[in-house]
């Protein structure tokens, strides 16, 4: 059985739960290190003990560097118990950087893979401390044997115009799991889209899921809802960044037609929550202009799967991908007035054929099932039989 090593992080961040479940679906054992955004050790993530390298706050650069250089001493003594894995997952740049020394302290060639789903701010910048990250990367990337990330828009904006990783790069995406594929004694995938019957509008509900982290949604929907006058209504899910706005939950209860229903579980809670909703709300400003308008989300994906219509911006890759699939709404400009013209005279005959074309997509576009899981982990396993040095070339 292949053992993954997956240095995280933060071990509560749910993503970091579907990894793990993926990967165990496909066959791998886990073991699990990392940071955490909690004042304590988590005890359990998917019945894994993360082996805990302390704490780190979300947006404190700073804090985040300190934690760093302090876990790079003591992680070949947090490790030390554990049996050398066939394998480490560095997810993110500031895991990377622990990557090494972790591999250093097992005495033993243990390959790396280098899990990027994002592309962060900074290291975009072209000031000293862009150019100083992209360089690091850089380094920490030279013995790196393969790339997964999540998007083509990060390989094409980023990874190969920067230069950052010579690695191979595997794509996978972030889709919705299917419960039958994934969790322990699943028997069926938690509801059947096509059996989903969304609610009568008006209310139209539009459901923003996820990690919730760009004002600039919040407000355009909050003035969207309002300007009509409860004809729409707005659903929220999942954890709000309150490093971006600590103002959140007095912002949400002073608006008549917004409502925030707290986190959720992935995938147990995807077919309730989104057979509430008409639309998901697929757009981030969060980035602008860079990785938000690279990124293809999660709840485009987990929204399609249980026929909730997506919203996107054109000129995005969402937008891309969705124009490609003739799907959703597509928005020109993002403001409320453009929110009205399209979909203010909605009614029950158009949202109809709006949700059997999502409806009508393969299924596998917006799921992975076991046999994905398996294909991900052999392709980890592929890694470990090739020498150290040579694994990079023999893979491309």
């Amino acid at each position: 059985m292949l053992h993954v090593l997956y240095l995280v992080h933060d071990v509560s961040d749910p993503a970091v739960r579907r990894r793990i479940i993926m990967l165990k679906a496909g066959g791998a054992q886990v073991t699990l290190a990392g940071f955490r955004r909690t004042t304590n050790p988590i005890a359990d993530i998917e019945g894994l003990r993360p082996i805990d390298l302390g704490a780190t706050r979300d947006g404190r650069f700073g804090q985040r560097l300190a934690a760093i250089a302090k876990a790079a001493v003591s992680i070949g003594a947090k490790l030390g118990d554990m049996p050398r894995p066939d394998l480490i997952v560095a997810r993110n740049l500031e895991m990377l950087a622990l990557a090494g020394r972790a591999k250093s302290a097992f005495g033993a060639t243990v390959p790396i893979v280098y899990e990027c789903l994002d592309i962060h701010r900074l290291v975009l910048r072209n000031d000293v401390l862009g150019k100083a990250l992209r360089a690091t990367e850089r380094f920490l990337a030279r013995d790196v044997q393969l790339l997964v990330t999540s998007s083509p828009a990060f390989i094409a904006n980023y990874f190969k115009p920067f230069g950052q990783v010579a690695a191979p790069i595997e794509l996978v995406e972030n889709k919705y799991f299917e419960a039958a594929a994934i969790l322990p004694g699943g028997s069926e995938a938690p509801g059947d889209p096509e059996a989903i019957e969304s609610p009568i509008g008006p209310p139209w509900r539009i459901g923003w899921f996820g990690a919730l982290r760009c004002r600039r949604s919040l407000e355009l929907l909050a003035d969207f809802s309002r300007r009509m006058e409860g004809r729409f209504e707005i659903v929220l899910r999942g954890r709000p960044a309150l490093s971006e706005f600590p103002d959140f939950h007095a912002f949400v209860e002073s608006e008549p037609w917004l409502s925030f229903g707290g986190p959720y579980r992935n995938p147990e809670d995807m077919a309730a929550i989104y057979g509430e909703v008409h639309f998901s709300w697929a757009i981030d400003f969060f980035e602008a202009g860079q990785n938000s308008e690279w990124l293809l989300p999660n709840r485009l994906y987990e929204g399609c799967r249980f026929g909730a219509v997506p919203i996107s911006m054109g000129n995005t890759e969402t937008g891309r991908f969705l124009s490609q699939q003739d799907i959703g709404i597509l928005l020109a400009e993002a403001s409320p007035a453009a929110l009205e013209a399209t979909l203010g005279k909605m009614d029950q005959h158009r949202f109809a054929r709006l949700k059997a074309r999502v409806l009508a997509r393969n299924p596998g576009t917006w799921s992975y099932d076991s046999s994905d899981c398996r294909a991900l982990v052999e392709r980890l396993r592929g890694l470990t039989a090739i020498p150290g040095s040579f694994a990079a070339e023999a893979l491309a």
